[in-house]
């Protein structure tokens, strides 16, 4: 601190701006966070890197998961008759 002594009416003036730049902080604060998690806007900016991911996850999990298990088809041989 320093050692200059300020008046109440100083501290009470200094506490007053204080909360009024931290108003503007949280607006934009607020702002910003609205942005950030706006889902549909980030898809459309990052169109091309949602396609490449979406094509890289299911080729990996093609590749990886393990495929349902089917009968085994009967084939009917054709004989003439």
């Amino acid at each position: 601190m320093t050692d200059t002594k300020r008046s109440p009416e100083e501290i009470r003036q200094s506490i007053e701006a204080n909360r009024a730049e931290l108003a503007i902080s949280m607006e934009k604060l607020r702002g910003e966070v609205v942005k950030a998690t706006d889902w549909r806007s980030q898809l459309r900016t990052h169109k091309r890197e949602v396609i490449i991911g979406a094509a890289v996850a299911g080729f990996l999990a093609a590749r990886f998961l393990p495929r349902a298990r089917r009968p085994p088809r009967r084939w009917r041989s054709k004989r003439p008759s």
